[in-house]
């Protein structure tokens, strides 16, 4: 009887852990979900900005390291510079460094690509100009910054990957 008890026990306790890590308000997970249609190979530059995109959308710093080639700057202009102000430039270290601090900072990134202005280019570089809305949410600050970015893309040799060479950003704050 003894044996029944514990055998009873060890059962109910299994059943215990068992419903205890079900939560009936979580979603499903779905298996069928085809990554394919949200990260890209990067075979474009409209396959660029998707996976830019859901860098931003995802906070996904690996992903968006990807989209940076190792020759990449980034440019944007300083109201500070003295005296009224000028265009500064940054690496790609320093860029990846600047970005994981935002996808850390904030809650919520939404990107949204508006359209695109101008595009340029051949097999191996691309220029565009593009207009985008990006919104930046936490529980202590909001912001809502539209803009217009240039982007120079360039086709790698290795890896046939395009990848970003330069950002100009030329945002309305």
């Amino acid at each position: 009887m003894k044996q029944l008890v514990t055998l009873k026990s060890v059962i109910f306790l299994l059943g215990f852990i068992e419903f205890s890590c079900f939560n009936p308000f979580a979603p499903e997970l779905n298996n069928k979900i085809d990554l394919s249609n949200v990260i890209t190979e990067q075979q474009s530059p409209d396959e660029v900005l998707q996976n830019f995109r859901f860098a931003y959308t995802f906070k996904d710093s690996l992903l968006y390291s990807d989209v940076l080639d190792e020759s990449f700057v980034f440019e944007f202009f300083d109201p500070n510079l003295e005296p009224s102000g000028g265009l500064r430039t940054w690496s790609r270290d320093v860029d990846l460094k600047t970005t994981g601090s935002l996808f850390r900072t904030f809650d919520v990134i939404n990107l949204i690509w508006l359209n695109t202005l101008f595009e340029e280019g051949d097999d191996e570089f691309e220029r565009r100009f593009l207009r985008f809305n990006l919104n930046l949410f936490s529980s202590n600050e909001n912001f809502i910054v539209t803009g217009t970015s240039i982007f120079t893309f360039k086709r790698s040799t290795s890896d046939n990957k395009w990848r970003l060479v330069r950002w100009k950003d030329e945002s309305d704050f």
